[in-house]
């Protein structure tokens, strides 16, 4: 089972009832990659409106980048990624006839749990800010600084926090620490391969970061994974992963002077 906890089991199994069927290596991998490509075409739909109601003319490589720029695009875009990513999701559960929630761990856990994903969470975050301080990079990406500018100044800045607070914790994680990890855990994997596998696919959907920023993304999936396999809980990662952005985005104000 995935609960690493025996005392207090998240779920309750019927030694009668059938195993549920699971996508193990190759169909996880496959209908993974058919859940990126929603995501995909749910989120650049909002760029190209963008460029379409900015009226197309001119340079469209430029257009692009300015649309790329904008607060109110960039948080409308990943909020139309979630409802994509949900559809794609739910395509490939029910084609096995798995339950929804049930595949993804869609439950909560326990409140130890919760603290302790929250402590370690803490230090992780903590000890990358002190690294970069000691190695003298940035501890905040310029690309945050730059969308929440925008943001602010579209009068989005309340968007810009229910996109990355909420829309983008729930996409993530339902694909990742939910879809990917249940799947690939279950295969010659196991649970070490899943949650390294599956972090470092979470890791290179943010290639709007350097290689820094890469290595604490790692870190935090790793995280993030260990916590979801000890709680069999995604919403537990989904909230860890709310707070981690909310504490991002609260952090970038106070740097650049929003605060």
């Amino acid at each position: 089972m995935d609960s690493l906890d025996p005392a207090n089991p998240a779920v309750t199994v019927d030694p009668a009832a059938p195993e549920p069927r699971v996508w193990k290596f190759w169909g996880t991998a496959l209908w993974g990659f058919v859940v990126f490509a929603a995501m995909f075409v749910g989120q650049i739909a909002v760029v190209v409106f963008f460029v379409l109601r900015g009226g197309g003319a001119g340079d469209l490589g430029e257009a692009i980048r300015v649309v790329a720029s904008s607060g109110l695009a960039i948080s409308l875009s990943v909020i139309a990624g979630l409802p994509a990513v949900v559809l794609a999701l739910w395509l490939a559960i029910h084609w096995i006839g798995a339950s929804f929630a049930d595949y993804l761990a869609l439950r909560w856990t326990s409140w130890s749990n919760f603290a302790i994903g929250v402590i370690g969470l803490v230090v992780l975050v903590e000890g990358w800010d002190f690294l970069s301080r000691a190695t003298g990079h940035e501890v905040t990406p310029d690309f945050m600084v730059d969308v929440l500018k925008s943001a602010e100044g579209e009068g989005a800045l309340w968007l810009l926090v229910l996109a990355f607070c909420v829309a983008a914790p729930i996409t993530e994680e339902f694909f990742a620490r939910g879809f990917l990890f249940r799947g690939w855990s279950e295969s010659f994997l196991r649970v070490p391969g899943a949650i390294a596998l599956s972090s470092l696919v979470w890791t290179g959907l943010h290639l709007q970061y350097d290689w820094f920023f890469f290595g604490e993304v790692f870190c935090i999936g790793l995280w993030f994974g260990y916590i979801r396999y000890r709680g069999n809980s995604t919403w537990l990662t989904i909230v860890l992963h709310g707070l981690n952005n909310l504490g991002a985005v609260v952090q970038t104000m106070l740097l650049a002077g929003h605060a």
